[in-house]
């Protein structure tokens, strides 16, 4: 996979741009009105890994590539979306085109943030949003984002337990939580990360998890796939503790594996093709 794509959605004003403004640190308009982000701004993040900094001071590597998550910022979802109310055709066919979505709920009162239904009810904006996604024909896997502050506590309590789906308490106006976020992202997929490193290069490449070996070499080039021969692996962690990959294989922590291999997360690898 060269490239995981999750659409940030929601009504107008529950803080979608803000989230996307911190996670990205690229300018969209985040003011307080209803449709002011009509096209949805693109924003790559990188997934923090320590491990590929690590992987990067062993082999004094040249340059260091992390893996990546590309987030759009999709203009307020509005009841009666799939019927063309509001600019509802016009976003529904931007969120089909991302792997995933990250559904932002605001649980915290504003009396200087209007909201579309003025009042603040969890469980009905999610309601709306994927009664509107189930009738465009839209399943694809949700991460609840639920827009938090120190006031919401109360109102908290009341509905978590009620959610339809896995969530992730963020406050975008302070940043909290966002690096946790992009992890958790990249986990609603079912994604692992493996590794290249030499002297040119450190990187951290995509996979489902439960890949073969060929098909996770198809993140790197697709030929990777169709003519690969074998595969040289070491943990991560065996990486490290040896030194060096020179020095893992001395120790014999350097396995020769076959194209029915199943790639597991830290995997350090060399595809011979």
């Amino acid at each position: 996979m060269s490239k995981l794509s999750v659409g940030i959605v929601g009504l107008p004003n529950v803080g979608k741009s803000t989230l996307f403004n911190a996670l990205t640190k690229k300018g969209v308009p985040a003011e307080n009105y209803p449709f002011c982000t009509i096209d949805p701004s693109v924003g790559i993040v990188p997934v923090p890994d320590e491990r590929l900094t690590k992987l990067s001071e062993i082999s004094k590597s040249k340059k260091t590539i992390p893996a990546v998550v590309e987030f759009v910022d999709i203009a307020g979802l509005v009841k009666g979306a799939s019927e063309g109310a509001g600019l509802g055709n016009k976003f529904l066919s931007h969120i089909r085109e991302v792997d995933a979505i990250l559904e932002v709920v605001r649980i915290f009162e504003d009396k200087d943030m209007i909201h579309v239904h003025n009042k603040i009810d969890p469980l009905f904006d999610i309601e709306v949003i994927n009664f509107e996604l189930e009738q465009a024909g839209i399943k694809k896997p949700t991460l609840y984002v639920l827009n938090t502050s120190e006031a919401a506590d109360d109102v908290k309590k009341d509905f978590i337990a009620n959610l339809p789906g896995p969530y992730f308490e963020v406050d975008p106006i302070f940043g909290t939580g966002l690096d946790n976020l992009v992890k958790a992202s990249y986990d609603l997929l079912n994604l692992i990360t493996f590794f290249t490193t030499g002297e040119d290069e450190s990187r951290a490449w995509t996979t489902l998890r439960g890949a073969t070996a060929p098909f996770a070499g198809r993140s790197i080039h697709t030929d990777f796939q169709q003519k690969f021969i074998r595969a040289e692996v070491v943990s991560y962690e065996q990486l490290v503790e040896a030194g060096s990959f020179a020095k893992a294989r001395e120790r014999g922590w350097v396995r020769t594996e076959g194209k029915e291999y199943i790639v597991k997360d830290g995997d350090v690898i060399e595809f011979l093709i």
